[in-house]
């Protein structure tokens, strides 16, 4: 994974969400995790104009540079996901408009912080945590998803974005844009009534959304 291919995979990956609009400016962050390194893209990088050589790989659990420039200040958040996901081989966190904007809302439930209000929710995101603030790339950040990872591969950063982890790149950002997607559906939706789906994704009773 953490191969030339596993690092072109991170750039190809960077250009489109930046192209999508999902990553503005200098912000997200993307790593792949592989016989005992992790390659993350590298501090202060704009995702959408990266190349092979700028990507940095770690040792997994120490963090050792080994190649590339300086690791994103968000690596420790990464590793802490690695630790509790061991069948997770890439991470997508992205700072999608609409996904910040729910995580700065006030009194959203932090075991369901969006509405099961779509299928395709259901089936890239099918548990999703909310995580309290701290400062992008400190200490306390990375041990507040240590925790609240076990069971959950994808995370709402409180104020700050969303965090995925998956198996591929593909599904880890697969899954962050069903987040923002059904973020935007949320705020669109918000103080109508809805047809909010069960765990077996069939429609139940309708009820707002707050």
């Amino acid at each position: 994974m953490t191969g030339v291919a596993g690092l072109g995979g991170i750039v190809e990956l960077g250009a489109a969400l930046t192209s999508r609009g999902l990553t503005p400016g200098k912000t997200g962050n993307l790593s792949v995790r592989g016989e005992g390194l992790v390659s993350i893209t590298p501090t202060g990088a704009v995702l959408g104009s990266m190349r092979v050589e700028d990507i940095s790989t770690v040792t997994a659990d120490e963090g050792e540079h080994v190649s590339g420039r300086r690791a994103s200040k968000e690596l420790a958040m990464h590793q802490a996901m690695y630790q509790v996901h061991q069948d997770c081989f890439a991470i997508v966190h992205v700072h999608s408009l609409h996904a910040v904007a729910v995580s700065c809302l006030s009194g959203i439930d932090d075991r369901e912080p969006l509405p099961r209000i779509t299928p395709y929710f259901d089936m890239k995101v099918p548990t999703l945590r909310l995580v309290d603030y701290h400062p992008p790339g400190s200490d306390d950040l990375a041990v507040a998803v240590r925790r609240a990872a076990p069971g959950y591969r994808s995370l709402l950063l409180r104020n700050h974005g969303s965090l995925v982890a998956a198996p591929t790149l593909e599904e880890a950002a697969d899954a962050a844009e069903e987040i923002e997607q059904t973020a935007a559906l949320m705020l669109l939706l918000h103080g109508r009534a809805v047809n909010r789906l069960s765990a077996t994704t069939s429609p139940n009773a309708s009820g707002g959304i707050r």
